[in-house]
């Protein structure tokens, strides 16, 4: 009996032990974060209500957002690795995938409708009244298209005026300072430019389909950890929901996470697309769909010099994310 218990005991603290050994794998195996910087446009925000309303969490993926101001300064650090996924606008995502045939964009996450805006000052009363002056625009990107695209609706090209390489968040000062006559913007920096006199000459309102914002993952990342992506395109749809469902509680989240006045924070102009609009988007079927205004930007950048070929476009996009299994 003695020896019986013996082996009991002994047969306990061994499954013991290996349940406890066992236990602490699950935390030594737990996956990374996945790492994003987003940049300082409305269209970017609702990573910021998922992360703080804890929506990237519930559906099962931990993010790690890094906030950035020039973003664009960020597209070496993706190529190099340090990112896992990066918010890319159409146009800067045909040209990043020029030197990195290893992304795709899994998501639409919005449509800009008059959020972006060329800003001027007050004696350019037209576009064509920008023949010969300076035009502020981050070029060889989406701003140097849709600039052009503006141009093109006053018959004038690019050659008509002179154009200045900036950033958005440059275009108040530069304004102020005359540098420039006019120059590609949007908020929060649109409200800055105002106040020194510049008003609205051209939105994106102007431009439909043409600038749209997505999701954009390395394969590497696709390949290894699909169901962290999908996680994270459920947690972005939930979010832009819960905002447009609570604009003023969004609105002030936002506000206090990235420390800017909350006045600057609207959604008129800027279409956060859901899932239906998603799936219609990735049609290639549909006119307005994402491979006929990747298709402007890929000719526009051959025409200009910044690609040497066009992109099989159909590569670019996997649509998987946002469509039901076959």
């Amino acid at each position: 009996m003695l020896k019986l218990l013996r082996y009991i005991s002994i047969f306990m603290i061994t499954t013991c032990l290996l349940f406890t050994c066992h236990g602490s794998v699950p935390t030594q195996l737990k996956r990374p974060p996945l790492k994003i910087p987003i940049g300082y446009f409305v269209g970017e925000y609702p990573s910021v209500i998922a992360q703080q309303k804890g929506f990237f969490k519930a559906q099962g993926v931990d993010v790690e957002i890094t906030h950035k101001r020039y973003i664009r300064l960020e597209a070496a650090n993706f190529s190099a690795g340090k990112y896992d996924g990066v918010i890319s606008s159409l146009g800067s995502f045909i040209i990043l995938s020029a030197t990195n045939p290893d992304i795709q964009g899994v998501m639409i996450v919005n449509e800009s409708t008059g959020a972006d805006v060329v800003v001027a000052q007050s004696e350019i009363k037209t576009v064509a009244d920008l023949k010969g002056k300076k035009l502020g625009a981050n070029l060889g990107g989406f701003s140097e298209v849709f600039v052009t695209e503006m141009l093109k609706k006053a018959n004038l090209t690019s050659d008509d005026v002179n154009l200045v390489k900036l950033e958005a968040s440059e275009i108040p000062q530069r304004l102020k300072n005359h540098v420039i006559q006019a120059g590609h913007t949007w908020e929060p920096h649109l409200s800055e430019a105002m106040k020194s006199g510049g008003h609205i000459l051209f939105t994106s309102k102007q431009t439909s389909g043409l600038i749209l914002d997505l999701i954009v993952f390395r394969k590497e990342i696709i390949r290894d950890r699909p169901e962290d992506v999908r996680a994270f395109v459920r947690g972005w749809l939930q979010a832009a929901a819960y905002w447009k469902a609570n604009v003023q509680e969004g609105n002030e989240i936002i506000s206090k996470v990235l420390k800017i006045p909350s006045n600057t924070i609207s959604l008129e102009g800027i279409n956060l697309t859901n899932l239906a609009e998603n799936q219609k988007l990735f049609e290639s079927s549909n006119p307005n769909s994402i491979y006929k205004a990747a298709k402007i930007y890929a000719d526009f950048f051959i025409r200009a010099g910044n690609l040497t070929r066009i992109p099989e476009l159909n590569s670019l996009f996997n649509s998987s994310f946002v469509n039901p299994p076959p």
